[in-house]
């Protein structure tokens, strides 16, 4: 199994400096992950090391909290593709998914995936605040917004990634479209469950503990 070719290479910390993403970048190549993900101000940063190379640049939208208006998640994200990212990781706005405000949430996912139209997109539901049927449907408005991956977690909230919670979205998703799963996966074997249990992508800061089979030691990413 090639384990790097399911990462995305992540620094999303706000502390995180141009020297740190540049290093996120050159690791990147050198394990040959298949994406990078960042806050969107350096995704230029990013495609001024990566180009030419088959390493992808993601960048978050309405992150971490997902409670920005949808024009400014709109704007975010065209504005990321602009400048030259591959993908988007948005947040969904939690609030309102709590309000049962099914329709805004599903209007919101949708108007980001048509701004960006054949970019990739995937969709932040931070399962740690979710009930199971909340999970459900987030996931479910996910499918009918068009979008391409439903996620897991931002990596900041009370906690991360669930084989469980995988479970349950694949129950919604079947083939529809993918799943990421991103917080507190920090070595091979753990990797390896996620992949087993059906998610097409990873994200996490311990990719080359991960793909060097050594224990990773951060909070969640």
């Amino acid at each position: 199994m090639d384990i790097s070719s399911y990462i995305d290479h992540t620094l999303l910390k706000a502390v995180a400096t141009e020297n740190e993403i540049i290093q996120l970048c050159n690791e990147a190549l050198e394990y040959q992950f298949f994406a990078v993900c960042v806050n969107s101000s350096y995704v230029p940063l990013c495609q001024s090391v990566l180009q030419s190379s088959a390493v992808k640049t993601a960048a978050v939208v309405g992150f971490p909290l997902g409670a920005s208006d949808t024009a400014t998640k709109v704007f975010e994200a065209q504005k990321a593709i602009e400048n030259g990212a591959d993908e988007i990781d948005m947040v969904i706005h939690i609030g309102m998914l709590k309000d049962k405000k099914m329709a805004e949430v599903e209007r919101e996912i949708n108007a980001i995936k048509t701004g960006i139209g054949e970019k990739i997109l995937k969709v932040i539901i931070e399962t740690c605040y979710l009930t199971d049927e909340e999970k459900k449907t987030a996931t479910q408005l996910t499918v009918n917004a068009g979008a391409d991956f439903v996620k897991t977690s931002t990596g900041f909230g009370t906690g991360g990634a669930t084989l469980a919670d995988v479970a349950l979205m694949r129950s919604v998703t079947k083939d529809y479209i993918k799943i990421k799963a991103s917080g507190g996966i920090r070595d091979f074997a753990t990797a390896q469950q996620y992949i087993a249990a059906g998610v097409s992508r990873i994200g996490t800061s311990n990719g080359i503990q991960i793909v060097s089979g050594i224990s990773g030691n951060e909070n969640l990413y």
